[in-house]
């Protein structure tokens, strides 16, 4: 258990698994990466950064004299959108990939049944070692994309109730 903390046995293991489920694995795997990459980057925003986007545009609308005209309302609901549209910066992408990534599942399960039906054509229904390969290209796909996808799920749900919250509490504050 423990030989699977070493980054050589990891990195190999790594390897065997995107090895055995195909070409659209790997795809799934490099998709994984950018998605926890903008996972990641948004985390961090509304853990560093958020604070110092919204008192930025708090000090903006507090330094305006003039707080009723129709012009003043047009300067506080610019600054209310820059500040919106930085909080909800790539959760447009993070959703784009979450729903991706279980259609390349299906990708990786239809190129997996063609080996299957390759090898049965090629060698006869006879060769279990190679139908299994295709079986494994068929499966391993389909879960690592649901995988993938569910569990960016709930960050597009969070990032939004986060975007929607900030937003109106701004709002709030700066009337």
């Amino acid at each position: 258990m423990f030989e699977l903390l070493s980054p050589r046995v990891a990195f190999e293991s790594l390897q065997a698994f995107v090895g055995s489920g195909g070409p659209v694995l790997f795809t799934i795997m490099i998709l994984t990466f950018f998605l926890w990459g903008f996972i990641l980057e948004r985390g961090l925003y509304w853990t560093l950064g958020h604070g110092s986007v919204a008192a930025r545009a708090k000090r903006a609308w507090a330094a305006r004299k003039d707080k009723t005209s129709w012009w003043a309302h047009a300067y506080r609901d610019r600054l209310l959108s820059e500040v919106r549209q930085e909080a909800g910066r790539f959760n447009d992408i993070i959703k784009i990939l979450v729903n991706v990534t279980p259609l390349l599942g299906l990708l990786g399960t239809v190129t997996g049944m063609v080996f299957v039906f390759d090898v049965m054509a090629v060698t006869g229904s006879t060769n279990a070692r190679l139908m299994a390969e295709g079986i494994s290209r068929a499966t391993l796909p389909t879960m690592a994309g649901l995988m993938v996808s569910v569990s960016g799920v709930l960050f597009t749900y969070w990032y939004d109730r986060f975007v929607q919250k900030a937003s109106t509490n701004l709002s709030d504050e700066m009337k």
